[in-house]
């Protein structure tokens, strides 16, 4: 009896061990799947950042091509300021001048006009406010598509056909949402064209189709970036930056009341741009990067005001 029990328990402690010994062997086998899967994964991470750091490379290869390949820089007619990159509005002896730097995609910059149009228009119509207009390439660099040039270059087309003010305020009034490049389409803007009397000419068609202006509008973006601004929409009243008190913005009325004379410019409703420059050339998102925060067609001057100063920002 004692020889049946030693022998069963040789067996169990035999059993026991072998049992150990497979969990052992199986556990190794876990811990080293476990690493090769560590290993590959890291292996996957190190191409994927090399792709990466291949893509940004690429990418800024490709807008130094573009610009290079674009070909000579061909204002529009009456084209004035710095290298004539700025499209002026209203009459030249005008005392005061408004100076915007502006992209037909950008939100924020279709809710400055939506709530400042009107007042410029009235202001302009006086003879008492000159506007001068620098078109960006912002949100193409930000979001891809090419809306922000194509638009740039149409309305500068319809400067040559004496219809700016017209088709520049039909590109705001009818803008996509940011995400839609549809202003990267030339049919897109040649329909547009057709709500402005007398603009769509086979001249202005050519000039469009033909991107005449797509190295001026580059141009004017270079001097954008060299300027230091924060973003779009950037307007400056008498070089000075309107958006610069976020707590006590130039509204339109306010502007109107400056511009007229009934309210002294200085007492802190406007603050000189720290980044200005002496020819007139920062608000700011990031769509990039910060994002643009206005919503389209703000219904309260105030909050437009601060919206626009919280527009599409530089990368």
């Amino acid at each position: 009896m004692s020889e049946k029990n030693d022998g069963a328990n040789r067996d169990a402690t035999k059993r026991s061990a072998r049992e150990r010994l497979q969990l052992e062997r199986e556990r190794q086998k876990t811990r080293d799947k476990r690493r090769r899967t560590l290993i590959v994964a890291a292996a996957v991470v190190g191409v994927l950042g090399l792709a990466t750091v291949v893509g940004v490379i690429a990418a800024n290869t490709g807008k130094g091509d573009k610009s290079a390949k674009a070909g000579p820089v061909v204002a529009p007619s009456g084209a004035t300021g710095k290298d004539a990159l700025a499209i002026q509005t209203g009459k030249g002896e005008a005392k005061h001048s408004l100076t915007v730097w502006e992209d037909f995609r950008c939100p924020a910059c279709k809710s400055f006009e939506d709530n400042y149009r009107d007042t410029i228009h009235e202001l302009e119509a006086k003879g008492l406010l000159k506007v001068e207009y620098h078109l960006v390439t912002l949100i193409d660099n930000n979001m891809g598509g090419s809306g922000s040039l194509k638009g740039a270059n149409a309305a500068a087309c319809a400067q040559d056909a004496g219809k700016f003010t017209e088709y520049h305020d039909v590109l705001f009034q009818n803008q996509p949402q940011e995400v839609d490049d549809a202003y990267g389409k030339n049919a897109k803007l040649l329909e547009l064209a057709g709500k402005v009397d007398g603009l769509d000419t086979p001249e202005f068609r050519s000039c469009v189709e033909n991107g005449t202006h797509n190295s001026w509008v580059g141009k004017s973006h270079e001097a954008f970036r060299a300027g230091k601004f924060r973003g779009t929409p950037s307007v400056l009243l008498d070089g000075k930056d309107i958006f610069s008190d976020q707590a006590n913005p130039v509204t339109p009325q306010r502007l109107k009341e400056i511009v007229e004379g009934t309210k002294p410019a200085g007492g802190g409703a406007v603050k000189a741009s720290p980044s200005a420059s002496a020819s007139a050339s920062a608000p700011a998102s990031a769509s990039a990067r910060a994002k643009s925060s206005s919503k389209n067609g703000s219904s309260s001057a105030t909050g437009a005001a601060k919206g626009a100063g919280t527009g599409a920002a530089e990368d």
